[in-house]
């Protein structure tokens, strides 16, 4: 008996829909901005935001405390503020800054990892610097 390849593309696409809807079952939800602060940010800023991570004590100047933000701007967290200094809009013309620039680094990986594919760069980059401004609001004292 032969089928079309539509049909063996649905029953592909169904088996790998399993696939990640068991993944995914056993492991919970996946939170983009947190994976994203931990692979990126918890080294210098700490898990828990403090600005207590591991390289904190190698850097020249103490990372900020992520989780005061909203309390040290009258009680709104600064989303345009830390959306620019994530992607590294803000980085003076003479000088340079501490953090690293994270909105270059995600094009390159994008570029990397999407070789031969059609892609929305600014879309990719825009994705992962939300998720990750979106976590460090959820870090906010109340």
């Amino acid at each position: 008996m032969k089928y079309s390849r539509q049909a063996k593309q649905l029953v592909l696409g169904a088996g790998l829909g399993l696939l990640l809807g068991t993944a995914m079952a056993q492991t919970g939800k996946v939170d983009l901005g947190k994976q994203e602060y931990e692979s990126n940010c918890a080294v210098c800023h700490g898990n828990a935001g403090k600005g207590n991570g591991p390289y904190a004590p190698m850097l020249q100047r103490k990372p900020p405390d992520m989780t005061q933000l909203s309390k040290q701007n009258g009680g709104v967290f600064p989303i345009n503020r830390m959306y620019e200094m994530i992607d590294g809009a803000d980085v003076p013309s003479h000088g340079s800054r501490d953090m690293p620039i994270w909105g270059r680094a995600y094009r390159i990986q994008a570029g990397e990892y999407y070789v031969d594919t059609p892609y929305n760069s600014e879309a990719f980059v825009r994705a992962r610097i939300l998720a990750l401004v979106e976590y460090i609001n959820r870090l906010q004292v109340k």
